[in-house]
């Protein structure tokens, strides 16, 4: 039966499922998290999001998950811990993995980023075994999500979020059974590689649907007079405006195939406003291009 279980997590997303191990009746023995981190130049060391959860609600706390040789635990749960787990650490006990894709889909460490950026119809959580080899461990449950053209990445690390509480709650609801049936991953496998800057960065070149992806994710950003300009939310536009790719017309802006209509924008080194108000701000609105 399981009684203990140890977890290993960093980011925001992680701390659903830890609160929902720790309101379920489970002994959590010990949390795992990423090491605290500058924010900003200057700024103080920052705990992540797993340990200032884990410290309020009473948790001990490490940042070398070697601990966990010493420490007694039933299940090791990880989500999005950010580093691969040892092999000596996966033959102590039975690890498991909450991983935000439909496997073998965007195995690796920006799972949810890939599946909006590529276009797919749908994603889901898989609730794995860990092994040695990258996220290719046997499935014990899937849950799976449509996605749509408008739902951003924090909406839809909402809701897999819930899923992943669900998929987990399923498998320790089997008691004795729980974690002793699975199957294999089938089907070719993708790598989701983590994001990097320039992953982020508008090709305005590109057909209208692709520049609102990188806009779903939040950090999307263009170059305005050789500064950077973050563009926060956009839709498609319906006006024929015969705009050219990057060219701006108030809060309209060309891409491959037609108009997008800006939404929140954020200029570098102001604060994060309407289009409409930034524009309103301008003097020379029409004579404007993103690059």
């Amino acid at each position: 039966m399981i009684r203990k279980i140890a977890f290993l997590g960093t980011p925001e997303i992680s701390t659903t499922v830890l609160r929902y191990i720790a309101t379920s009746g489970y002994e959590i023995p010990l949390v795992v998290t990423g090491e605290d981190k500058r924010r900003g130049r200057g700024s103080d060391l920052t705990p992540s999001p797993v340990k200032l959860a884990a410290l309020e609600l009473g948790l001990e706390v490490s940042h070398d998950p070697k601990v966990l040789l010493e420490t007694d635990f039933d299940l090791a749960v990880v989500v999005a811990y950010g580093r691969l787990i040892s092999e000596p650490l996966l033959a102590k006990g039975t690890f498991v993995n909450l991983h935000f894709s439909l496997l073998p889909r965007w195995r690796g460490a920006a799972p949810m980023e890939r599946a909006i950026l590529a276009g797919d119809t749908e994603t889901g959580v898989c609730l794995m075994r860990l092994v040695k080899e990258l996220d290719a461990g046997p499935l014990y449950q899937v849950r799976r999500v449509p996605l749509d053209n408008e739902i951003c990445l924090d909406d839809l690390a909402a809701q897999l979020g819930k899923l992943a509480n669900e998929a987990l709650g399923a498998e320790l609801a089997l008691g004795d059974s729980a974690f002793s049936a699975s199957i294999e991953q089938v089907g070719p496998p993708t790598y989701a590689h983590k994001l990097s800057v320039e992953d982020l960065r508008i090709d305005w070149s590109c057909r209208g649907v692709e520049v609102l992806r990188q806009v779903r994710l939040g950090r999307a950003w263009t170059v305005l007079d050789g500064a950077r300009f973050k563009i926060l939310s956009a839709r498609v536009s319906s006006a024929e405006m015969g705009l050219a790719a990057g060219e701006l017309s108030g809060v309209h802006v060309g891409t491959q195939d037609g108009v997008i209509e800006l939404g929140r924008v954020q200029p570098q080194n102001k604060r994060i406003m309407a289009a409409g108000e930034w524009v309103r701000g301008l003097k020379h609105a029409n004579e404007l291009r993103f690059v």
